[in-house]
């Protein structure tokens, strides 16, 4: 095994976490928590992550608020589900005694079809804007938080990070990326706001620079922060990457710990950080609403720009980020192939995070260890993604086949 694989293999720390190697689960909500409860599918789903040799695995989008859901059927961190989280935690640890578990707390903003809102009559973001994905569940339009809904927001974050923290959680993963809720504010394509929340890139950061000193307070300074940030949002008037260096420097001297750099918007560009085969059939086969998969019919092609796919797509842009920050860095983006982690680390970089390659074999890891020629199999095909709303959630339709065959 070389010096950089064997170094992606070996223990290491993120902050003061110790972790058996340098590979983590990347968040990817997987569709595995109807009515918004985690039971037994997420709980396989994670423990064959971790069982396959991962350090540390990511419970996506566990929402800091019920209104913070794209859809009703995504969890939120509350006490009604106190007991699942404790017990899901808990097995996973016993499954692999030295495995660790983050979680990423993401909120929608205005990006919403979630019709079962609690507190609010429509979804909020920074500023007005038309809804496109909620309008077919008719919640066409978005309003603009007052400065009484961000201080509200900020508390749901410190409260959910704290909650995580106790139901045995050993890391947070706070989402500033994709077009949900706290990219909004950064992007200057969705933050039109004329008071301290927007103009510039100081007020525009404001609020996701309040939401990590709220989460620090949570869970104090020995239990790791990440941060997903965007290196573009990937359209004319968004997040661009001068920006986006401002953007990490602030949440590296704002105490994060760690930070993955990714692009695109799950709003306007998606493709950005999927590269591959675009999304627009599968979901055109998935989708359930009519009036959605008549759009997706007439405009997907439009909303799903074709990238095509190649290996360490972001690393360019990352090592420009990581030469301007202290914090410990997490590459993520098309590292599939075991010459690709060689190269990341490298590099220099810190860990990396799998999305893709893990739904397909989730003993990536375990593999790669044992034969450093081992080839995952990925072919980036991204029919995986589009199955989030699928009966039983996320899987990897190569894998279906081949047990079919």
């Amino acid at each position: 095994m070389s010096v950089y694989l064997d170094r992606a293999f070996s223990p290491a720390k993120l902050g003061n976490l110790p972790l058996k190697n340098r590979i983590i689960k990347a968040a990817t909500y997987e569709g595995k928590t109807p009515d918004g409860v985690p039971g037994e599918l997420l709980l396989d789903f994670h423990k064959d992550v971790v069982a396959g040799g991962t350090a540390m695995t990511t419970i996506g989008y566990c929402t800091s608020e019920a209104d913070g859901r794209i859809n009703d059927q995504m969890m939120w961190m509350h006490e009604g589900i106190r007991e699942q989280l404790v017990h899901m935690n808990t097995e996973l640890k016993n499954t692999v005694p030295d495995a660790k578990i983050s979680g990423q707390m993401t909120h929608c903003g205005n990006f919403s079809k979630n019709r079962k809102l609690q507190r609010l009559s429509r979804p909020l973001g920074p500023s007005r804007q038309f809804n496109m994905l909620g309008a077919p569940a008719g919640l066409p339009f978005a309003g603009a938080m007052t400065v009484t809904d961000i201080d509200y927001l900020v508390q749901t974050y410190h409260d959910a990070a704290k909650f995580m923290q106790e139901t045995g959680f050993d890391a947070a993963e706070i989402h500033f990326s994709h077009g949900y809720g706290l990219s909004q504010f950064i992007s200057p394509k969705t933050n039109r706001r004329t008071d301290e929340y927007g103009g510039s890139l100081v007020n525009r950061m404001r609020l996701p620079l309040r939401v990590l000193e709220a989460v620090r307070s949570a869970v104090g300074d020995d239990f790791p922060i990440l941060g997903k940030m965007g290196m573009t949002d990937g359209i004319t008037a968004g997040l661009q990457f001068d920006e986006a260096i401002e953007v990490a420097t602030m949440l590296d001297q704002g105490g994060i710990d760690a930070l993955i750099c990714s692009g695109g918007t799950s709003s306007f560009n998606p493709m950005v950080y999927f590269r591959g085969d675009t999304l627009d059939k599968g979901l055109i086969e998935a989708e359930k609403n009519p009036i959605t998969k008549l759009g997706l019919k007439l405009i997907g092609s439009k909303m799903f720009r074709y990238y095509p796919y190649e290996e360490l797509y972001f690393l360019e842009d990352a090592k420009k980020i990581r030469d301007q920050v202290n914090c410990q860095m997490v590459y993520i983006g098309g590292c599939s192939e075991t010459d690709s982690v060689e190269r990341v680390m490298a590099e220099g970089f810190d860990f990396i995070q799998m999305g893709r390659p893990l739904i397909k074999d989730p003993a990536f890891v375990n593999n790669a260890m044992g034969n450093p020629s081992y080839k995952n199999g990925c072919i980036h095909c991204n029919r995986c993604a589009t199955l989030i709303e699928a009966p039983g959630g996320v899987y990897c339709p190569l894998n279906l086949e081949a047990r079919a065959s």
